[in-house]
């Protein structure tokens, strides 16, 4: 097969037989796995690879032919009639939902040397994104049980897309912290495999600079997950347990689960095929827009395009100012953040045509422009959230957007990168991201009447950034509105140096006054009902250096440590109903 897809040269120094044997056995073993891990096999990945470096060598546009426009979606603004309708809409409908995390990928971007999921997604409470995911997931579970009256379906699968990179490290972090409370069968790991990389045009294959009998391999991308799912025989047990939903989200946005049930509900609602959760997008900004493509022979799709793809394309169909704010104060075209839900019943039929093969594209780093030698070798890519660009015009394809403070806080980017963004635009860095949690708790709060200190300006790594009061609490106590609107009564004023931690899922706040640290606890057979007035010297935040290694790299990626001076806590680990009514002003 390698010869007649004129791969010689991957042979071109082979000694005589007897000679390097076991090597060469090898070298085929790793053949078999490529072939067997791409849809088509390897030879339908070199036949695609060249059709796609030819068009790449011609400037060929993938979306020539098409017209943008924008397509039908929901915004919601939090704690709205319309939120909170949809919201408890998708808690009724989580119970026949499954999750899958994307997390192939180490921290290395970040300065971060382990997987992303281990990474703490606040360094308040230190818990990671994985226990942070898992614990959201549970929450949803119990109350969409709670709401269903013991539906069935109440265990809700997690599924994690894992690499050569994350799998053992994840299966480490899942079993010594006895899965966050998921039961052991409730989460599957799926291993992501590499493909092979092309070194030419012509798609020959390239090896291993250190090992001449060994094809060197990349990445193909997140798009892999529907193929992996496909392949697994999860979707077709998923259906036949009366699954309805598999909800898609990446590996370090600790706001995520803040929007997803009332993404679900208009899902469930709309009975749309897909759903691309969404947020506000300037024009022009750095992060791909949703739209609807029509082209001239009447091909219609919904997807995502990329940021430097989306203005061109608008230019090239008539709009003249291309892509441009509206009187909104923000592009037509929403911000995709690669978060999907998708109908289980139409994403089996798409599948079983496709077998989970998504349209890649190519990205060659070419030594001039000339365009026929690469600076070095390249591989196919696709991404998950391409999905929808192989449905059918009649797939109900739709959007829903919610405000980014809510909704989106990725960490991606190393200090020394996000001191670098232009002043205004979003550092998606450590340091933002576990601000972003502080702001979005606290505007939170402020929706349902608790009076929360303004902000002051704080800058840590380089990046100026927003510190609101340290309010954290866990997915258990309150994951809806409604649920936080049960939570909370009377008076409650929290100052800006103020800590609040909240662990337990019946702590019913009647009344606080907090200026200090505050953290309280309870187990959940216990019941708890606190008026409180707090005032201490508290925790505060105290810059670092990011070059400091006698530090550890989650702290030295913020840019700042907790120095915990004071604090009052109140533990209640027995079960009980307690009402807790005192004043502790130093």
């Amino acid at each position: 097969m390698l010869m007649e897809e004129q791969q010689e040269h991957l042979f071109a120094h082979w000694p005589e037989p007897g000679s390097d044997d076991e090597k060469k056995k090898c070298f085929f073993d790793q053949v078999e796995k490529l072939d067997a891990s791409y849809p088509g096999g390897l030879r339908a990945y070199i036949h695609n690879a060249r059709q796609l470096l030819a068009d790449s060598k011609a400037g060929k546009n993938p979306f020539d032919g098409f017209t943008p426009s924008v397509p039908a979606g929901e915004f919601l603004s939090y704690g709205e009639d319309d939120f909170v309708k949809f919201e408890e809409a998708g808690v009724n409908e989580a119970c026949y939902a499954v999750f899958v995390l994307v997390a192939g990928g180490l921290g290395e971007r970040l300065g971060y040397s382990g997987i992303k999921l281990a990474l703490p997604s606040e360094t308040t409470t230190g818990t990671c994104f994985l226990q942070l995911y898992i614990e959201s997931i549970l929450a949803l579970q119990e109350a969409s049980y709670r709401k269903n009256k013991g539906n069935i379906n109440l265990q809700i699968p997690l599924v994690i897309m894992t690499s050569d990179d994350t799998h053992s490290r994840t299966q480490e972090l899942l079993e010594s912290n006895a899965y966050f409370g998921m039961k052991s069968d409730q989460v599957h790991l799926l291993k992501q495999e590499k493909v092979a990389c092309l070194q030419d045009n012509d798609a020959r294959v390239a090896l291993d600079p250190s090992d001449k009998y060994k094809i060197q391999t990349k990445p193909h991308g997140h798009g892999d997950v529907h193929a992996m799912l496909y392949s697994s025989g999860l979707l077709d047990q998923w259906q036949r347990l009366g699954r309805k939903w598999v909800l898609f989200f990446q590996d370090t946005n600790g706001l995520l689960f803040k929007a997803i049930p009332a993404a679900l509900g208009v899902s469930a609602t709309k009975d749309f095929h897909v759903n691309s959760l969404a947020v506000p997008r300037k024009a022009k900004e750095a992060i791909g827009g949703i739209a609807q493509l029509t082209h001239s022979d009447g091909r219609r799709m919904v997807i995502n395009v990329e940021y430097n793809q989306l203005d061109p394309l608008l230019r090239a169909t008539g709009h003249v100012h291309g892509d441009a704010n509206n009187e909104t104060g923000y592009s037509p075209f929403p911000g995709n953040i690669n978060q999907l839900i998708l109908k289980l019943g139409p994403y089996i039929e798409e599948l079983s045509k496709t077998k989970g093969a998504i349209t890649e594209f190519v990205n060659p780093k070419y030594k001039d422009s000339s365009k026929t030698s690469f600076k070095s070798s390249t591989r196919l890519e696709c991404m998950m959230q391409d999905y929808p660009r192989t449905l059918s015009p009649s797939a109900r394809v739709g959007f829903t957007v919610m405000d980014t403070w809510l909704a989106y806080a990725p960490v991606k980017n190393n200090p020394e990168d996000a001191a670098k963004v232009p002043k205004g635009n979003p550092y998606h860095s450590g340091t933002s991201g576990e601000m972003a949690i502080y702001r979005a708790h606290s505007k939170i709060l402020r929706k349902v009447g608790v009076k929360v200190e303004d902000p002051r300006i704080g800058i840590f790594n380089g990046q100026e950034v927003e510190v609101w009061p340290r309010i954290v609490w866990s997915p258990k106590w309150a994951m809806t509105f409604s649920e936080l609107k049960q939570k909370l009564s009377g008076s409650c004023q929290i100052s800006q140096k103020s800590t609040f931690v909240i662990n337990g899922a019946n702590i019913y706040i009647e009344s606080l006054l907090l200026d200090g640290a505050l953290l309280v606890y309870s187990v959940d057979n216990s019941e708890v009902k606190l008026s409180a007035r707090v005032k201490n010297d508290g925790w505060i935040f105290e810059p670092v250096n990011y070059k400091d290694n006698s530090l550890p790299e989650e702290i030295r990626i913020r840019g700042f440590a907790i120095k915990k001076i004071d604090q009052t806590i109140l533990k209640y680990d027995q079960s009980g109903k307690y009402c807790v009514d005192f004043s502790n002003i130093n």
